[in-house]
């Protein structure tokens, strides 16, 4: 296997090694980096950042706590100039920090930067999409190293619905709530357990690992800020500490997005505390905006909804608007759209929601029971492929076709994507850096795609939109005029009056 190094930022190295109980993620990080020795470096000007603590005593303590880690030091002669130049205004002397670090990033002085700063985060998408796929909060960073170094055989269940009273609230899942809630256990009785709240689960190897508590609410009743009509809150949304690697965040919010969209409800939204930068992070990306605080501090996200059709703008490329919108996107007269024929064995990886055995496996209603499955049925994926076939711009709709296959539906389109980005990838370390926290292969898969700079392999990222149920069968694929003859093999291009036939044909919940 080739060789991983990770570069800490300042608030991971004090999460590490402060006074205070080490979190479970950070722990399980630094452990399993040690066990297959990964290299952890922290940057030298972590030592600025540090250098700025007032505490003198503290400032000491930190400082000497750096030498237990690898160094990477400065780039000679680098210019603040130079930074802001790549990386946008520098304001403050933490800003000049972030930006060294992702420079040293980008030069590949280490292949992710595990920091829970979401600035940090938003800089580096500014910058590039591949950049900010090489920047890591912490869960994800340590799931990166459980699924290239120690792949587990245990399935991950899909969200399932539940009502409060089925739930066991004294479940050490919760036990974090009442730390921060103490009035929990009357809140869980008297408002969710009484009133018959409806909730979706997700279930890892039987123990409670994911939790949205959700309820129905108009303007003349409800915390938004925003007075909709038909508003869906979320009163929790949580994934237990040692599961938050696994994706089961964005799973949830997958839940939540098709489910209000496809009920039509005008506006979702949830609060965050503010140390919750990673659900923040998350929920920006998918178009939630800050709103305002409520009495408690808490921030109040939301996020509008409808079934208008989604148009171009000229401030926004299509692909940006479809991720703040998602599900929804553009379609225009001028979108391309393509198919992309996938093996059954890739089909199921990247969609077992999809995956239906002809001899039902143990976990009836449970995702395939390997490893490559765990972050699969999430929005944000990568394929990857080498078909000689260019595709389209950012924005354009991708048609995935599953080929001959065992288990049903085979010969047939079952899933609708936007395109994100293609990269060429020209050995298994670009694999591993391009795919990042998307990847649903362990490294020793990567590797057997042999990847060279004579022989790439593409990868394209992507969103998926929606399935396609019924799936499109050759049968009607052939009478559409999508295929002629033969099942095409590899990438092809469609006509704009066959991609929005295939688009009308999804019965999508919304116009386009």
């Amino acid at each position: 296997m080739s060789h991983q190094a990770y570069l800490i930022d300042t608030n991971i190295l004090i999460g590490l090694e402060d006074n205070h109980t080490v979190e479970a993620a950070y722990a399980r990080f630094l452990a399993l980096a040690a066990t297959h020795k990964v290299d952890v470096y922290v940057h030298e000007a972590a030592k600025d950042d540090i250098a700025r603590d007032a505490d003198a005593k503290r400032r000491q303590i930190s400082l000497s706590k750096i030498e237990k880690y690898q160094l990477l030091k400065k780039q000679r002669g680098l210019k603040r100039s130079d930074l802001e130049a790549d990386f946008g205004p520098l304001k403050k002397p933490n800003d000049v920090v972030d930006a060294t670090l992702l420079h040293t990033l980008e030069k590949g002085a280490a292949d992710f930067l595990v920091t829970q700063d979401k600035g940090l985060h938003q800089r580096a998408q500014k910058r590039s999409p591949d950049l900010a796929r090489r920047v890591l909060f912490v869960s994800d960073a340590t799931e990166l190293l459980v699924q290239t170094y120690e792949p587990k055989q245990v399935p991950i269940r899909h969200v399932g619905k539940a009502e409060a009273h089925e739930i066991d609230s004294k479940d050490a899942f919760f036990n974090s709530l009442r730390e921060g809630y103490p009035e929990f256990d009357d809140w869980w009785r008297d408002k969710c357990v009484k009133q018959h709240r409806s909730c979706w689960v997700v279930y890892d190897n039987d123990q409670l690992a994911g939790l949205i508590v959700r309820k129905d609410e108009d303007a003349m009743d409800t915390d938004a800020i925003t007075k909709a009509e038909k508003i869906l809150k979320i009163c929790t949304f949580k994934v237990a500490p040692e599961n938050r690697g696994v994706k089961l965040g964005e799973l949830l919010l997958k839940q939540v997005l098709w489910y209000a969209q496809t009920n039509k409800y005008d506006l979702a939204y949830l609060t965050t505390y503010d140390e919750q930068v990673a659900l923040m992070q998350l929920l920006e990306y998918y178009g939630f905006r800050n709103a305002g605080q409520n009495a408690n501090g808490e921030y109040i996200y939301e996020r509008d909804f409808s079934t208008a059709a989604l148009t171009s703008q000229d401030d926004k490329g299509d692909f940006e608007l479809a991720r703040e919108h998602y599900p929804r996107f553009v379609l225009g007269h001028d979108t391309p759209g393509f198919g992309i024929p996938i093996q059954e064995a890739y089909h199921d990886t990247l969609y077992p929601d999809l995956y239906r055995p002809v001899q039902p496996d143990l976990f009836g209603g449970g995702s395939r029971a390997e490893t490559i499955t765990r972050p699969g049925n999430t929005i944000r994926k990568v394929y990857l492929c080498r078909a000689q076939s260019k595709l389209g711009p950012a924005g354009s709709l991708l048609f995935f076709y599953k080929s001959t296959s065992k288990n049903p539906p085979s010969q047939a389109i079952t899933a609708l994507g936007v395109l994100e980005s293609v990269t060429l990838a020209g050995s298994t370390k670009d694999l591993m850096q391009l795919t990042g926290g998307r990847s649903v292969y362990s490294e020793a898969q990567l590797e057997k795609w042999k990847a060279t700079p004579e022989r790439p392999v593409k990868v394209i990222n992507y969103l998926l939109v929606s399935y396609i149920d019924p799936a499109v069968s050759l049968e009607e694929l052939r009478t559409m005029g999508v295929i002629k003859g033969h099942p095409q093999q590899s990438i092809y291009r469609l006509s704009p009056a066959l991609t929005a036939g295939l688009v009308e044909r999804a019965n999508l919940d919304f116009e386009v």
